[in-house]
């Protein structure tokens, strides 16, 4: 070979490493060290979030979640991002959507988009008692009723991301991958569900966790009063419920859907601990008192009262990273109900 051909190749293969350095800088710039860049790993760890400049909104996560939000069936609903559907179904790595140069402009909608038969209604039906399931029609409504959350869930992260398309990288980041989360959830309920020779538009839909989004959206707390809301309050909740409707699906035989339940349990504690890492983080005012932090941003109606079910599950919680204190006060929140109807002492103010 020619010395002036090895020279030229040689220059060659020097300007493509500088390539792929120049390249390899502005990733890690954008989103930390390269070999972070996995689903669930946590993005710049080193880096402040207050610190974290603003990553605006991808045109195609931007309408990835107007998708979920304007149109009213359930496979643009459950389609997860960046139609990754192998990768996502496999638990293999979820391509992030590129990063674009200016915001989301349009607000989202006030209302998901809904099909006949998912139109949402004020009130449901009382959810079957556990002791009630060995019945396959009561196991029917309540799997309906877990998979509507679910649902809603999957509306309320799309909304956020449209509504705060500035938050920090990686809790946009968390937020997405949540998301995906209660598409599967949604999915795996569904399918329980299809088994037991139903549907869910056979089921009445309740608006419960949409109600919650004018509080949300008025809140001064921004971000804020979202993670109180949907993370630490409803989220929550559902550490108690998955967990008392998985052993009573096993009580009553169906084992195919109690571990549906056991898996939803498993990741809502990985999405609590996401909404108390990140109120945490931005609620400085409020530094090491997580009581503060979540009572500021909380938004009426909800409260502590709400985040919890009847058998309360300390260890999901305490798995979650919630403090001590912060559990004691969702352990011992009363609602305005129970505060009514509690016995006085004589001359004690109602």
């Amino acid at each position: 070979m020619a010395v002036s051909t090895i020279r030229r190749e040689r220059s060659s293969m020097a300007s493509g490493m500088a390539q792929v350095k120049h390249v390899s800088a502005r990733i890690e710039t954008h989103f930390g060290p390269v070999g972070r860049l996995r689903r669930g790993l946590p993005i710049a760890p080193s880096l402040h979030p207050g610190r974290l400049p603003p990553m605006p909104i991808a045109p195609s996560l931007d309408s990835f979640c107007r998708r979920i939000l304007e149109r009213g069936d359930l496979a643009s609903k459950l389609d997860p991002p960046g139609d990754m559907n192998p990768g996502l179904a496999s638990g293999s790595e979820a391509p992030r959507p590129a990063p674009s140069l200016s915001p989301s402009i349009s607000p989202p909608p006030d209302q998901p988009a809904r099909d006949p038969g998912l139109e949402m209604r004020g009130g449901a039906p009382a959810l079957p008692r556990p002791g009630q399931l060995g019945d396959p029609a009561l196991r029917a409504i309540c799997l309906a009723r877990f998979a509507h959350h679910e649902l809603m869930a999957v509306e309320l992260f799309a909304w956020a991301l449209l509504r705060w398309p500035d938050v920090p990288r990686g809790l946009q980041g968390g937020w997405l991958d949540a998301l995906a989360d209660e598409q599967i959830h949604c999915r795996l309920y569904l399918g329980r569900l299809e088994k037991l020779g139903s549907r869910l538009e056979a089921h009445p839909q309740s608006d419960y966790f949409w109600k919650q989004v004018p509080g949300i959206a008025a809140s001064p707390y921004g971000p804020r009063a979202f993670l109180a809301a949907l993370g630490l309050t409803l989220e929550q909740a559902n550490l108690d419920f998955t967990g008392v409707y998985r052993d009573a699906f096993r009580a009553a035989g169906d084992e195919a859907s109690a571990q549906v339940f056991e898996r939803v349990y498993s990741d809502e504690i990985q999405h609590v601990a996401l909404a108390a890492r990140w109120l945490n983080r931005l609620s400085p005012e409020h530094a090491n008192d997580p009581v503060g932090a979540y009572e500021a941003a909380v938004p009426y109606p909800l409260a502590a009262s709400r985040a919890k079910g009847r058998r309360f599950n300390a260890d999901a919680r305490r798995a979650a990273g919630l403090e001590d204190s912060f559990i004691d006060h969702v352990r011992t929140a009363r609602s305005s109900q129970e505060l009514a109807s509690a016995p006085r002492r004589p001359g004690e103010d109602p």
